[in-house]
């Protein structure tokens, strides 16, 4: 049996994310969405939002199963039996950071390999932060995200306030 992981922070998931597991998930036996709970950046919602939505978006998926996971993602991998690291790809840049990632996952778990996909066109410019900018500004998300994302980031950003998200030229 051949296990995949797609590891992120997923603050919020988006449809770049949702494109890559889903055309991901036919490749592999079992497809695990791990939501990461502690990065060292600063996040809009909480480990359990962030699950809880990304079960959500693959409700009614067999081929994918959602869990949470600390530390490493090597180390994670081997807890769960997973061969291989799903990862994506949106712009020239990303390839840089995902190398040096993977490069050190191989360092760190030489069984574990790494596959990249290339995002789709339509969602090259997809990022969490984009999104969150957005969203903050009261802006329509909808096609950038599942609609229950969409409701929750208006309901987070009613209870924080815009003031929440770091912003980047959005508002320019």
């Amino acid at each position: 049996m051949t296990r995949a992981v797609f590891p992120g922070t997923f603050d919020p998931i988006h449809l770049g994310h949702i494109d890559i597991a889903q055309r991901a998930a036919p490749l592999f036996d079992e497809l695990v969405v791990a939501v990461y709970d502690r990065p060292l950046k600063s996040l809009l919602f909480s480990p359990e939002q962030r699950l809880h939505m990304v079960q959500q978006a693959f409700d009614g998926d067999d081929r994918v199963r959602v869990s949470m996971f600390s530390g490493l993602i090597v180390e994670f991998c081997r807890e769960i039996d997973a061969q291989v690291i799903v990862r994506g790809l949106r712009v020239f840049s990303d390839f840089e950071h995902e190398f040096r990632m993977a490069l050190a996952n191989r360092r760190l778990a030489p069984e574990v390999e790494v596959i990249a996909f290339i995002t789709h066109e339509e969602h090259s410019f997809l990022t969490g932060t984009t999104v969150r900018e957005i969203a903050s500004l009261d802006g329509d998300v909808s096609s950038m995200v599942p609609e229950h994302v969409s409701e929750a980031l208006t309901k987070q950003f009613q209870e924080v306030g815009s003031d929440a998200v770091d912003m980047t030229s959005l508002r320019d």
